[in-house]
């Protein structure tokens, strides 16, 4: 059925949590705000993130063998307007954020709710964005780095899509 309209109403009721989805391959670092992810598998553990193919971070992920996600908690609007609302075409968005190297050379960033890094064991077309189903390695948030972080950061309530909903995409319009 082509009704688009009443899809609407099914997912205009979902609020999903926002993550951050960091790559890094051939010596360039991306990373994008990102509304579509989920787990995917119970044993073993799979979880799959969805990024649109007209962002710098999918360019960059295409060549990646692991992938971070970061959860964001509501109070990091600002982390997630630079991730979602600038292009790294134009940006180094790693300039404004702490972050360091994690397994497989994943970029991983300070501060935040929680992340893992996943291996990437396959890429599925989805449409306008492709799914990148990851086999979680390495995992942590910022109970483990409080000894850095300032207290507190990143373990309020989840950022959600309608928190996010007036970040305009940083990726140039097609």
């Amino acid at each position: 059925m082509e009704d688009e309209d009443g899809m609407d109403v099914f997912v205009g009721r979902l609020d999903p949590e926002m993550c951050v989805v960091t790559a890094a391959a051939g010596g360039e670092r991306a990373g994008c705000l990102v509304g579509f992810s989920s787990q995917c598998s119970i044993h073993p553990v799979r979880f799959v993130v969805w990024l649109s193919e007209a962002n710098r971070t999918f360019r960059v992920a295409r060549e990646a063998d692991v992938l971070a996600v970061h959860l964001l908690a509501r109070e990091q609007r600002g982390l997630a307007e630079l991730f979602g609302g600038q292009t790294g075409d134009r940006v180094d968005k790693f300039a404004h954020v702490r972050w360091r190297q994690g397994h497989g050379g994943a970029a991983v960033l300070e501060d935040v709710r929680a992340w893992f890094v996943g291996r990437i064991l396959h890429r599925v077309d989805g449409g306008d964005h492709v799914g990148f189903v990851l086999d979680p390695v390495e995992w942590g948030g910022a109970r483990e780095s409080r000894r850095a972080a300032r207290p507190g950061a990143g373990e309020g309530p989840p950022l959600r899509l309608g928190d996010a909903a007036a970040i305009q995409p940083g990726h140039p319009a097609d």
